[in-house]
């Protein structure tokens, strides 16, 4: 118990510690905190509320931070994340306006289709990770992180005023829906009982508008930042409270909260930015090369790609890369030491009772198998390059 405890509090530390990242909002520097519209809902339900990235938000609830991890892993979770920025793009130029600020092939996308995307700068860098889903209403929707909200509004505010002035036919609205996620192997089962809509049909990455538990309007998303099935479920905010309620008369779901939602990513695989991912970071070192649109390559028309695209052949000086190590839990910003190089994020890996970890190295050191060493608590420890994910991915894809 004891263990449990010190693990919520340092990673209740380390997420405080990110939401204070150059990536914060403009509310977080003023020390004012934004509250979602569960806010009340969680502290009638025992959540512990943290800052992070502007906003006050749930670290954990009554369960332990393992106990949530596990459940989420084994049956499934909801979590609160309606802080992510929801962006609606409208009008015949909106594929233009979003290709000229992501590394992906929007132009592909078939109706209520969504994908990973990175909005890059001119060199290289990496200002911000998104989902951008072409909705079959007609426009992109948009789902970015909480922590790089003024600055992707900036940016494609920007781009649709510089569009329309030349005469293109785009505009932005921003959403105040709120975002729930349900994750875990349960959690199709759990929300089929109240759509109608026959989510079998529903595969990873995919998205429809539907009635969820008599909420018309949700547009649910097969997606989740967990490595499970799931979905997230943008909601009219009024509607939040019901909706969560609703989901959480099912014995399978628990709330889970920040503490959980980490290292479940963490054992996913998945990228955090502002610790694995940033500016001065491009797609290729981080390891996210996926990403890149084999049309968007060739024509090599997005910000940043006469950094980017020779580096897909030359091969980047670093490379993002999975770590496993025994003995203490490495931490962001720990020293790697032979070779030279660095912790982005780690914490024991609650699925595999192993310390996981990831980081940047040279990219001769990159081959799972490479042992390293790195530094803890200022002693030496050794350590070993090794596939990502962690624990193997449970997304729902058609055969």
């Amino acid at each position: 118990m004891q263990q449990a405890r010190s693990m919520v509090s340092r990673l209740s530390s380390r997420l405080q510690a990110l939401a204070s990242a150059p990536c914060r909002s403009l509310s977080c520097a003023q020390d004012v905190l934004h509250r979602t519209p569960l806010y009340d809902f969680h502290l009638a339900h025992g959540g512990k509320m943290v800052a992070f990235a502007g906003w006050s938000l749930p670290v954990q609830y009554r369960d332990s931070h393992v106990n949530s991890h596990l459940h989420t892993r084994q049956h499934c979770s909801l979590f609160d994340v309606s802080h992510m920025l929801q962006t609606k793009i409208f009008g015949c130029d909106r594929v233009k306006l979003m290709e000229s600020l992501v590394v992906g092939d929007i132009a592909e996308l078939k109706p209520n289709q969504g994908t990973l995307s990175l909005f890059t700068n001119e060199a290289g860098g990496i200002l911000d990770d998104l989902i951008v889903t072409s909705a079959s209403e007609g426009h992109l929707y948009v789902v970015s992180n909480a922590g790089c909200r003024e600055k992707d509004l900036t940016l494609m505010q920007d781009k649709v005023r510089e569009l329309q002035n030349k005469g293109s036919d785009v505009a932005l609205e921003v959403m105040d829906n709120a975002l729930l996620a349900l994750q875990g192997p349960t959690a199709a089962q759990v929300l089929q009982a109240g759509v109608a809509d026959d989510l079998r049909k529903l595969p990873f990455m995919t998205s429809a508008v539907m009635e969820v538990f008599g909420v018309s309007g949700c547009r649910v998303t097969r997606c989740g930042y967990t490595g499970e099935d799931g979905v997230e479920i943008s909601v009219p905010a009024a509607e939040a409270v019901h909706l969560a309620a609703a989901l959480l008369k099912n014995p399978e779901v628990k709330l889970a909260g920040l503490a959980a939602r980490d290292s479940l990513r963490l054992e996913a695989g998945l990228c955090l930015y502002g610790n694995d991912i940033d500016e001065h970071t491009t797609p290729v070192e981080g390891s996210l090369s996926w990403t890149l649109g084999k049309r968007r390559r060739a024509a090599m028309d997005f910000p940043g790609a006469s950094v980017i695209v020779p580096q897909l052949k030359s091969k980047a000086q670093r490379r993002r890369v999975g770590l496993m190590c025994d003995g203490a839990p490495v931490r962001a910003q720990s020293p790697i030491l032979s070779p030279e190089g660095a912790v982005t994020s780690g914490c024991p890996s609650p699925c595999l009772k192993k310390n996981v970890a990831m980081g940047y190295v040279p990219y001769e050191y990159s081959r799972p198998g490479t042992p390293l060493l790195v530094e803890v608590r200022r002693k030496q420890q050794p350590a070993v390059v090794s596939k990502m994910p962690f624990v193997s991915t449970n997304y729902y894809i058609l055969k």
